[in-house]
C-alpha cells in the first residue's frame, strides 16, 4: 500500500527547493525597489494635487489595487510584447521581442502591483510630519529636495516603515505567482519536482515551511529596524527642536 503523506520527502525536498531561493529574493527585492519609486513619486503628485497627473495616478492606483496581481502578471506577460511590436511597427524601431528576459515581465507586474499600495503608505506618511518642521528648515535656506532628504524622508521612514515591511513580507510570498510568466523560482521548481513522483502535496508542505521561515526572519528584522528608527527619532529633553535643523544645514 503506498503511504499517504511521506513526512520525510517534505523534509528532505527543502534543499533542493532553496537553491532557488536567490531568484526569489532576487525578484522581491528589485520589484520591492521599484516599488517604493514609484509609491513615492505616485505619493507625491497626489499631495502636490496636480490637475491632469493626480487623475492619471488615481486611475493607475485604482486599476491596480482593484484587480488581482495574477491578472496583473498575464496581461504583463501578453501586453507588454504587443506594446512592444506596436512601437516597432509605429515607429520604426528594431525592438527585439523575443529577447525580453521572462524576468521583466514579472519585475513590471510586480513593481506596479505593489507602487499603488506603497503610494497610499508614503503619502500618509509624509503628511504625517509636522508642517512647522518643514516651514522651519525653508526659512532657514533648505531647498525643497534638502527639506524632503534631511527632515521629512527619515520621520515619514518610522510612520511607513510597518506598512512598508508587509508589503515587502507579501512581495515575497507573491513571488510564487511568476512561473506565470516563465520564470522559475521556488513554487516553480517546486511544481516541475513534484511532476516527477505526484507528490504534489509534500512539496507545497515543503514550500509553505520555507516561506513561513523566510517571512518569520523578515519580520524580525523588520521589527528591529523600526525599533532602531524609534529610538534614533527622540529627542534629548531640554534640547531645543529647531537645533536639530540648524545642525544639519
Amino acid at each position: 500500500m503506498a503511504v499517504l503523506f511521506d513526512i520525510k520527502l517534505v523534509f528532505t525536498q527543502i534543499p533542493k527547493i532553496v537553491k532557488y531561493l536567490p531568484v526569489t529574493l532576487e525578484i522581491a527585492v528589485a520589484s520591492t525597489f521599484f516599488s517604493l519609486i514609484i509609491g513615492f513619486l505616485v505619493a507625491m503628485v497626489r499631495i502636490k494635487k496636480t490637475r491632469v497627473l493626480s487623475q492619471i495616478v488615481s486611475f493607475y492606483v485604482s486599476f491596480a489595487r482593484g484587480t488581482p496581481v495574477l491578472v496583473q502578471l498575464y496581461t504583463t506577460y501578453y501586453g507588454l510584447p504587443m506594446l512592444l511590436n506596436y512601437l516597432n511597427a509605429r515607429f520604426g524601431f528594431s525592438l527585439n521581442v523575443n529577447g525580453v528576459p521572462p524576468i521583466v515581465f514579472a519585475l513590471v507586474a510586480l513593481a506596479l502591483n505593489d507602487g499603488a499600495y506603497s503610494s497610499e503608505s508614503i503619502r500618509a506618511a509624509i503628511q504625517s510630519v509636522d508642517k512647522g518642521q518643514m516651514e522651519a528648515a525653508q526659512s532657514i535656506g533648505m531647498s525643497t529636495w534638502q527639506t524632503l532628504r534631511r527632515i521629512v524622508i527619515p520621520e515619514a521612514l518610522v510612520v511607513a516603515l510597518p506598512s512598508l515591511g508587509n508589503g515587502f513580507i507579501g512581495m515575497i510570498k507573491g513571488t510564487s505567482l511568476v512561473f506565470t510568466t516563465a520564470v522559475v523560482e521556488m513554487t516553480a521548481a517546486g511544481r516541475m519536482m513534484a511532476a516527477r513522483n505526484f507528490r504534489y502535496f509534500e512539496m507545497y508542505v515543503s514550500l509553505a515551511i520555507i516561506y513561513w521561515m523566510i517571512t518569520m526572519i523578515v519580520s524580525r528584522l523588520l521589527a528591529v529596524w523600526e525599533k532602531r528608527l524609534k529610538c534614533n527619532e527622540r529627542q534629548v529633553p531640554g534640547i531645543d527642536p529647531g537645533a536639530g535643523i540648524k545642525e544639519m544645514v
